[in-house]
């Protein structure tokens, strides 16, 4: 959408109109990408899900180990993995203990959010 809004620009070194890369829009627009905003919300989720009782269906479905039926090939990559990934990012190590402080874990979540420190590096 951003790029039928700014349209093509003037390339002054070869000479011709072109379309902007991403890298470019985003540079321009300064609003957070869609792996971003995905990143933000699992983590959210996963405080979310974490302060909540021990009983809860939700909370079982995290910590329970499915079946392994091993498939061939490279293992996919599980929520669990995603959401370490993601906190790690963040924080580093040690970020699971601020789960639990629900006003630091928003804190955390609003400066990754600001500083755009869940966004992937763009080619």
């Amino acid at each position: 959408m951003y790029r039928r809004i700014l349209g093509p620009v003037y390339d002054n070194e070869k000479e011709n109109w072109r379309i902007l890369t991403n890298k470019e829009i985003y540079a321009l627009v300064k609003n957070s990408t869609i792996t971003e905003k995905i990143r933000l919300n699992r983590l959210r989720w996963f405080g979310h899900v974490q302060r909540m009782e021990e009983n809860r269906i939700s909370q079982k479905s995290i910590i329970y180990v499915f079946g392994n039926n091993g498939l061939r090939g490279r293992p996919r990559k599980r929520w669990q993995d995603e959401v370490t990934e993601d906190g790690n990012l963040v924080h580093g190590k040690g970020w699971k203990e601020r789960v639990y402080n629900r006003e630091e874990w928003k804190k955390l979540l609003r400066m990754a959010r600001n500083h755009h420190i869940l966004q992937m590096p763009m080619e």
